[in-house]
């Protein structure tokens, strides 16, 4: 049995101009969010990025093909409603940040980590004013209440857009570091994704590739850039 998938019906989509923002329309009509809101974004830049999702779908719509557009939608109907409990979620990340936990062998996967990742602790200190500590093992332990409380208030102040961005920079890589270093620019997003991945490019260097886990890699890091571009596009 086929799964049902809605169909084209437009002809062309477009951009217009809001007292709120940008909206986009299909044939002169408008665009709305799953919830029935109007999808309506804070830059034109956005607003033409999911234009241009719209009018890439062929006789069928392929939501998997429209980021932006299932980003969007997200931050109104979902984030919007309930900032406060995404933030919380997200900024607990910040307790169990995969920067802080660190092999106890062998020594040149320790190593390796702490080159890739000292700099972002670092870092972390310098403009967020929060230092993490790291840790061998994998077992919890509670990273100070001081620093935590300055992560979480930075996450809280975070738009709607850029949280939802975060959201999904913070949860693909693990680390509440990571999401703040993309959103800062600290490096490229292909970059600070590879960076998140040092326990699994050693396993893989160790033991060779798995077709199912470098599909499921693809599309994480598919995923990370889109959230990267689409707090881009939020703020262009």
């Amino acid at each position: 049995m086929s799964e049902w998938a809605a169909k084209r019906f437009w002809t062309e989509a477009g951009v217009s101009e809001t007292g709120g923002g940008f909206g986009v329309h299909l044939d002169g009509r408008r665009v709305r969010t799953p919830a029935k809101a109007e999808l309506i974004v804070p830059t034109r830049t956005m607003a033409r990025a999911i234009a241009a999702e719209w009018d890439a779908q062929d006789s069928k719509i392929v939501p998997d093909t429209m980021p932006v557009t299932r980003a969007a939608n997200a931050a109104i109907d979902k984030v919007a409603h309930q900032h406060s409990e995404v933030a919380r979620m997200i900024a607990d990340y910040g307790d169990s940040d995969l920067l802080c936990y660190r092999a106890e062998s062998p020594a040149e996967l320790a190593a390796r980590q702490a080159e890739a990742w000292d700099p972002l602790l670092d870092w972390a200190e310098s403009v967020l004013f929060a230092r993490l500590h790291p840790r061998t093992g994998v077992m919890h332990r509670p990273q100070e209440v001081e620093p935590l409380a300055r992560l979480h208030a930075q996450v809280e102040m975070l738009d709607n857009w850029a949280l939802t961005a975060v959201h999904d920079l913070v949860s693909l890589s693990g680390s509440l570091i990571i999401g703040f270093a993309a959103i800062h620019d600290l490096h490229p997003a292909k970059t600070l994704w590879h960076l998140s991945r040092i326990d699994e490019t050693w396993q893989q260097e160790q033991w060779g590739s798995d077709d199912e886990a470098d599909a499921t890699a693809r599309r994480k890091e598919s995923d990370f850039l889109a959230a990267k571009r689409f707090y881009d596009l939020s703020r262009a």
